[in-house]
């Protein structure tokens, strides 16, 4: 059953088109996935949805009984309020009871559940003011007020931000079982994956839906963009012909000729594909000599709560290691002590006098509302060197999505999410070789943290991530430090999904973080520590050295699967090449029988190379999957 339908929908905000003549609609059952680049619509579309804001064009149609509920951003407070008042008193309101008798009944209802949800999420006390809590925990509150309102449509925006890993377990598993239909918003690709049936992307006004999880999207965005390009390439073709023909002094005299031109200047003035930035740059860091990052025996306290407890660990040259651990515990406390902000109680920290670290910090940094985009990185570096020579820094501007006139707009003109990517651009710039990132994932789009974990995949350096992102973890760890919430930190080697099938605990997908004191110790780590000095990345996920592997590939296979894609494209090129003698040589027979010739031999060597690309693929795939 139909729920909400939008029809030729647009929607600008003053000279940046969101939305343009889109289609879109939620039926019964449907869990929407809403994806995009920062910037693009992504948060508008929900309030267009709830009826927060109005189109500029077009109809928004919804059944008169069809009940929204609706979790932004950044939700808003009354710091009066209790948690128990907002989630429960809040929900009464919104039910409209007939009478104070009904609304006492419904206060009764709401009030078991609410007290379990917020539990949960990490509340202890249901009775505290909103006023004493951090943004984070806000967004918490507020989630629960909406996951508690009996809605239709579930609007959720981004609501896996401020939720450490085992609370986005439980919301996975809650949202699962939702009944009614789902449109989220949200950066976490597991989410996607397993509670989405349709992504729908928002991509430079238009709207793309897939009818398939996260995974099923990737694949189906890849055969659009494939049929998209092969079209562009054809009606490239095409106009090569069509310029000839004008420039051999076309006249616009008979109907035949008037069409011939029409469809010159239809193809001249087609909008080309634009792809989505990609970082093909290796970073090349500073030298990082052999003493990096020790922990020794350090120790913090607030009061009488301790967050860190003797703890001992030294960081190995090309590690990179994942920071887990309940909110509050004292992850971000570890990050502060590393870069040097924050002293230890006891212990002390040793950092060798070549680390550089890049600090991406979670609190907000000070950003010039009228600064430019490009003079703020600027500010950093104006260009750093790489494998490849040198990269300015315009062009990283360009790597991380901020291209031509954007990058001469006023900072005060980009979204939350927009700024959070300049401030990961700007660090970048810096050219670190340790890379400190605190909750990068917050705020940030998928098109940027694809972009990120392509830039960590070449960085020659060490790499410490505190995150709640699933995803980003498995992609960009080989090894978790993992805080009990007691002050005691773990050492636990392999990625977060293996830590989590070995701790998880019970259906509802919490961690237990309490383990022995053994895992922890400095022989262990020292050990741990000789045995992943060479490990090395296999497709981005996995490692060798991590376990056992009965396959693997020869040295012959490797190497060419290292260079395979190159293959490909020079193949590919070179048919271009053949085609565009063709052309030239259409009249000389002889000639045009030999290029023919060749081209066939060509691309029979580039079949047989995608029957090779697909066999290594098949087996690159197998290897990881054991």
């Amino acid at each position: 059953m139909n729920l909400l339908s939008m029809k030729d929908v647009s929607k600008a905000y003053t000279d940046k088109v969101l939305l343009k003549n889109v289609a879109f609609g939620i039926d019964s059952g449907d869990r929407i996935g809403v994806i995009g680049i920062n910037g693009t619509g992504k948060s508008t579309l929900l309030k267009l949805i709830a009826g927060l804001t109005s189109a500029d064009e077009g109809e928004i149609i919804k059944g008169n009984s069809v009940v929204v509920s609706y979790l932004p951003q950044n939700p808003e407070f009354d710091m009066d309020y209790t948690l128990y008042d907002y989630v429960v008193s809040e929900n009464v309101k919104l039910r409209r009871p007939s009478d104070a008798f009904e609304a006492k009944e419904l206060t009764y209802e709401l009030e078991g559940e609410a007290k379990k949800i917020l539990t949960k999420l990490g509340f202890s006390d249901i009775y505290e003011k909103v006023s004493h809590l951090s943004g984070g925990q806000r967004k918490k509150v507020a989630l629960c007020a909406c996951l508690l309102r009996n809605s239709d449509i579930l609007l959720l925006d981004e609501p896996t931000n401020h939720l450490d890993n085992a609370m986005s377990e439980w919301l996975q598993i809650y949202l699962e079982n939702y009944r009614g239909a789902l449109v989220m918003v949200t950066h976490d690709r597991y989410f996607l994956d397993l509670v989405c049936n349709k992504i729908v992307e928002v991509d430079k006004g238009d709207l793309y839906t897939y009818n398939t999880n996260y995974e099923g999207y990737l694949e189906l965005k890849k055969q659009r963009i494939e049929m998209a390009l092969s079209t562009q390439d054809k009606h490239a073709n095409i106009l090569r012909k069509e310029i000839a023909w004008m420039q051999r002094g076309a006249r616009a005299r008979s109907t035949k000729q008037k069409a011939h031109i029409q469809r010159y200047e239809a193809l001249r003035d087609e909008e080309k594909i634009k792809l989505d930035g990609q970082v093909e740059i290796k970073a090349l860091s500073s030298r990082l000599g052999k003493k990096t990052i020790e922990l020794k025996n350090i120790s913090k306290s607030y009061g009488d709560r301790t967050l860190i407890d003797d703890f001992t660990f030294t960081f190995t040259r090309d590690d990179r290691v994942g920071i887990l651990g309940p909110n509050g515990c004292g992850k971000t406390t570890l990050m502060k002590m590393i870069v040097g902000s924050l002293s230890p109680d006891l212990g002390h920290v040793e950092v060798g006098e070549t680390v550089k670290i890049g600090y991406y910090a979670q609190e907000w940094t000070t950003m010039k509302d009228d600064q430019r985009v490009i003079d703020y990185v600027k500010d950093t570096a104006e260009y750093i060197k790489t494998d490849d020579g040198y990269i300015t820094a315009s062009a990283m501007c360009e790597k991380f999505l901020f291209e031509g006139s954007m990058q001469y707009q006023p900072i005060g003109k980009l979204s939350g999410g927009e700024k959070r990517r300049l401030y990961l651009c700007k660090v970048l710039m810096e050219a670190p070789n340790v890379l400190i990132l605190d909750e990068p994932t917050n705020d940030l789009d998928i098109s940027t943290l694809q972009i990120l974990e392509d830039y960590l995949d070449s960085f020659d350096g060490i790499v410490i991530a505190v995150s709640h992102d699933r995803y980003f973890l498995d992609r960009t760890s080989r090894r978790m430090l993992t805080f009990d919430g007691y002050g005691k930190i773990h050492l636990y080697n392999g990625t977060y999904t293996e830590f989590f099938e070995e701790h998880k605990e019970g259906v509802d997908g919490s961690l237990c973080w309490n383990y022995s004191d053994e895992s922890s110790s400095k022989k262990e780590n020292e050990a741990e520590i000789e045995k992943t000095k060479n490990k090395k990345r296999l497709d981005g996920k996995r490692y060798e050295g991590q376990g056992t592997h009965k396959l693997r590939f020869t040295y012959s296979e490797q190497k060419e699967y290292d260079t395979i894609e190159d293959d490909i494209a020079a193949l590919e090129e070179k048919i271009k090449e053949y085609d565009d003698l063709i052309m030239k040589n259409a009249s000389d027979f002889v000639k045009l029988n030999e290029l023919t010739k060749k081209k066939e031999e060509t691309e029979k060597k580039l079949e047989e190379k995608m029957d090779r690309y697909v066999y290594l693929e098949e087996k690159a795939e197998e290897i990881a999957n054991q």
